[in-house]
């Protein structure tokens, strides 16, 4: 198995083991999230539960405050009655029951005026209130308007009427009930609940409390309908009476803490995910510049390496030709040292800025082919097809070109196993230029289009898988062309197609 076949399936094994990680950890993090909001759930509805008994508790306290407040009234007239007998008495008689219950009146604040307004019996007023007559007159006044006087029949057709008002203990106990009831929206509605909270009267349509909701939402209607919806939806509305204010409706949702715990693990995966692939870029960067770092040290090595041996190889064709060697031998050994100078040119040039200058495209590729063709089995034909335009000029660095057409014939070469026909053809396109190579080999299968060109991929058992990968380096990163396979399938062949600016 060659490096990029074992690269490939670790690759596969690290995103499967990745993926499992993925499920394991959304699948706990939404059991977590499950459970929390499970506890939540139950907490609101405790919470909701405590809303209704209170405001069940602040009914019955209304209600209560009510009972006090009528039996206060029929105290009131009880002791008008009682100051009825004492007064219109013309028999004497037992009096004690009428003077007790006189008497006993120690809270109730009450007046008794003639029908002139001028009080003439007072009780359990204000000390600064009954020592001032502006005062008592303005008291007397507020009783009166507050509650119709009791009509007290002297004798005769004189009449005295009794003025009265609640006393200081019932309304301490309504100013407890505006505080219970107050208290109830502020802190029972609002402030005891976690979760976002909307108090609304009978229609729905005014909000009187809010509790973690958004200003924005509560000062449009739109949206305040649609939250309103929504928390509906979601909970039933919980309806309250309270005291002397009607019907009101408490709208509900979960708390923000139960939204944010369900898409944190996706966020959080997103994050890694991030971080991950930002590492492996930087990652992917230094590899890359370490790999050209060793690529450039391997090439202008071997440049070095080969350049000792030329210059004795040359001295040594010069020797060969002064003692009468066959001109004809040679002639092709001359053929071999320069072509060996050409390698050494080519691999110096890696890692460097090749200078590239306007050549015949044409004429580049058929001189590459010249060379190759005795060279190569006799059973594989190679064909460069005339272009229209046979002088047209690409910018090129002619000795790294000519490398990237001999490793795609060698490599059609070998698809072919030695026999087939290659086929170089031009295609001018506006301002680029097309050189199609194609052969009639076993063919590529289409998902190994892209991975042909990666390091280390081959499939000869004698290969190290540098060929097209140094090619699409030349052509890329030095002519800033395109290399790619144009098309290809098994038992059909292969067409790779090099792009290059005309």
């Amino acid at each position: 198995m060659d490096l990029y076949s074992r690269k490939q399936r670790w690759k596969l094994v690290l995103a499967l083991a990745a993926l499992l990680i993925v499920i394991a950890s959304l699948w706990y993090s939404n059991r977590i999230v499950d459970k929390v909001r499970e506890e939540e759930r139950r907490k609101v509805e405790l919470w909701a539960e405590a809303v209704q008994n209170r405001a069940r508790l602040v009914n019955l306290t209304d209600r209560l405050f009510a009972r006090l407040r009528e039996e206060e009234r029929k105290k009131v007239e009880l002791w008008a009655e009682a100051m009825l007998r004492l007064v219109g008495a013309a028999e004497p008689g037992d009096l004690s029951f009428f003077l007790k219950v006189v008497s006993d009146n120690t809270t109730v604040p009450v007046a008794i005026t003639d029908a002139r307004g001028e009080v003439k019996f007072h009780r359990n007023l204000d000390s600064l209130v009954s020592a001032d007559p502006k005062r008592l007159r303005q008291a007397v006044a507020d009783m009166a308007a507050r509650r119709k006087p009791v009509e007290i029949a002297v004798y005769g057709t004189q009449k005295q009427y009794l003025h009265y008002q609640d006393s200081r203990l019932l309304r301490e106990l309504e100013e407890v009930m505006d505080g219970i009831i107050r208290s109830f929206i502020s802190e029972t509605v609002m402030n005891t609940a976690a979760v976002p909270v909307i108090l609304t009267d009978s229609t729905g349509g005014r909000v009187v409390e809010s509790g973690n909701v958004d200003s924005l939402v509560l000062r449009d209607p739109a949206l305040l309908a649609t939250k309103l919806a929504e928390m509906a939806a979601r909970n039933r509305p919980l309806e309250v009476t309270l005291a002397g204010q009607g019907r009101h409706y408490i709208y509900f949702e979960e708390s923000r803490v139960i939204t944010q715990l369900r898409y944190f693990p996706y966020v959080q995966l997103v994050i890694i995910g991030l971080f991950l692939l930002v590492s492996y870029a930087l990652f992917s960067i230094f590899r890359n510049a370490e790999q050209n770092q060793v690529w450039v040290g391997m090439a202008k090595e071997t440049a070095h390496q080969l350049g000792t041996p030329l210059s004795s190889l040359m001295a040594w064709m010069e020797l060969l030709k002064g003692r009468g060697v066959d001109p004809a031998a040679l002639t092709e050994m001359r053929k071999d040292v320069d072509r060996l100078e050409v390698i050494t040119e080519r691999f110096s040039k890696i890692g460097s800025a090749p200078e590239l200058t306007p050549e015949k495209l044409y004429h580049t590729l058929r001189a590459t082919v010249l060379y190759l063709r005795p060279r190569l089995p006799s059973k594989a034909r190679i064909d460069v097809q005339a272009p229209p335009d046979p002088e047209l000029l690409v910018p090129l660095n002619r000795p790294l070109f000519s490398w990237v057409i001999e490793n795609l014939i060698r490599n059609a070469i070998d698809a072919m196993e030695g026999e087939g026909s290659i086929t170089l053809a031009i295609e001018r396109e506006d301002d680029t230029v097309h050189v199609d190579v194609t052969d009639t080999g076993k063919g590529i299968p289409a998902a190994q289009h892209r991975t042909v060109f990666q390091p280390g991929f081959t499939t000869k058992k004698r290969g190290w898988g540098l060929g097209l990968s140094l090619s699409k380096r030349i052509i890329e990163q030095y002519h800033g062309g395109r290399i790619v396979v144009k098309k290809s399938a098994p038992g059909k062949g292969t067409t790779f197609r090099i792009t290059l600016n005309a």
